[in-house]
């Protein structure tokens, strides 16, 4: 669906340049830097725990679960007030704020006051502010890109994000090790001032998306329309569906992927690691094939080859067997060729929902669709583990990627449906 002109930036205009237009260019630069310096802090603020305060494992338990909180008791309000408010200003708050928290913890550390409870407040305000910034970016970036280069503008961030992905942890090992987890985490605080500088520069006449305050319906009736918009229209109720039940059976795989290499086939902490790595590269080539295969296919059936894709390959995890350079090959396979599918699954599928949705409910919808992931994920994993125990890892690991594939061929006779 084309944006009417008003919800334009002054800096989108039509171009095959490689930064598609200015404003892209400067958010796209920003967020590069941001996702390598979010690595840091996945891993610092953890060790920040361990090393600096001593915290046992409930701590840390109580630490990842507090990370998870506000996107599932937040998100859906978080969507209404950003389909209220200026997206744009919502994003340079979210990135200060950000910026602000991370601070706190090199100070305190310097000074001697940090506590577990300034680490579990951080984890709270800096998760819910990563909520707002998320939501507030998926219905932003349709404002400064046409609907026709939704497909490579998000291709172009997913570029980003792999790469981060690839680099981020080994950078943060290095800084966490030469200046020590406190101190590292404020390279975080500075990408988020670098993010937020890159938005500031965007030139913008936005208006406030929503109606006028005196015109507004209460919030509940507002977060319904969210959630009408996603579940009444049919494509977003496919995509909705498609995305979800993957995300379920990818968390309950992914929950048992590390255990599995490691302890059920005996392979080194070294080669999990390239193992990982390997999926990171394959995302990166998924990535930067996106464009052109969707130029090709159109979308609908980019997004079903890359699911077809995902599956499939992810069956060759729980297979795999065989002499070590067999089993290697395989892993190795299924998580480049599988990664690459993922890509292209995952990259069409926001690219379709942002062009299909009206401008004044993207941040609910996005909302929306955040809710369901952040809860089917953790679901799928915490299940994952139970039934592990009564049928065994591998086998829990094939059911996973089978739900995987069995989601690529409803998708196919879903958008055959539509066809008709």
């Amino acid at each position: 669906m084309a944006l009417r002109p008003c919800e334009r930036t002054t800096d989108v205009v039509a171009s095959h340049h490689f930064f598609i237009n200015r404003a892209f260019g400067l958010l796209w630069s920003g967020q590069t830097i941001s996702a390598l310096g979010s690595h840091i802090t996945g891993s610092g603020i953890p060790l920040i725990a361990i090393l600096v305060l001593g915290a046992h494992p409930a701590q840390l338990g109580l630490l990842a679960a507090l990370s998870a909180l506000p996107g599932l008791l937040l998100g859906l309000f978080i969507g209404v007030w950003v389909d209220r408010l200026p997206r744009r200003s919502l994003l340079l708050l979210a990135d200060l704020a950000r910026a602000l928290l991370l601070l706190s913890l090199p100070i305190a550390a310097l000074g001697r006051l940090l506590h577990m409870e300034q680490l579990y407040i951080v984890t709270v305000l800096l998760s819910a502010f990563t909520v707002c910034f998320d939501t507030a970016y998926q219905a932003f970036l349709p404002q400064i890109v046409t609907s026709e280069q939704l497909v490579e503008g998000n291709s172009k961030l997913g570029t980003s994000s792999s790469l981060a992905e690839m680099g981020g942890p080994p950078l943060a090992g290095g800084l966490i090790q030469s200046i020590g987890a406190p101190l590292a985490v404020l390279f975080d605080a500075l990408s988020f001032l670098v993010s937020a500088v890159s938005i500031g520069l965007i030139r913008s006449h936005e208006i406030q998306p929503g109606a006028p305050a005196e015109k507004r319906e209460p919030v509940w009736r507002e977060m319904h329309e969210g959630l009408q918009t996603l579940f009444g229209h049919p494509l977003l109720r496919t995509l909705a569906v498609h995305t979800t039940v993957r995300t379920f059976f990818g968390g309950a795989f992914a929950a048992l992927y590390t255990i599995y290499i490691v302890r059920e086939l005996s392979l080194a902490p070294a080669i999990y690691g390239m193992l990982v790595a390997l999926g990171g590269f394959g995302a990166l080539i998924g990535s930067l094939l996106v464009p052109r295969l969707t130029q090709r296919f159109g979308e609908k059936q980019t997004l079903l080859y890359g699911t077809l894709l995902h599956g499939l390959l992810a069956l060759l995890t729980p297979l795999a067997a065989g002499p070590i350079p067999l089993l290697l090959a395989m892993l190795g396979i299924s998580q480049l060729i599988g990664d690459i599918g993922f890509a292209l699954c995952a990259i069409n599928a926001i690219s379709l929902r942002q062009s299909s949705i009206p401008a004044h409910v993207h941040g609910r919808v996005a909302a929306v669709m955040g809710f369901l992931v952040d809860g089917v994920a953790p679901l799928g994993a915490v299940l994952a583990g139970v039934v592990s125990e009564s049928i065994g890892i591998r086998l829990t690991l094939l059911c996973g990627a089978g739900g995987m594939l069995l989601v690529a061929v409803w998708l196919m006779f879903a958008l055959r449906k539509r066809r008709k």
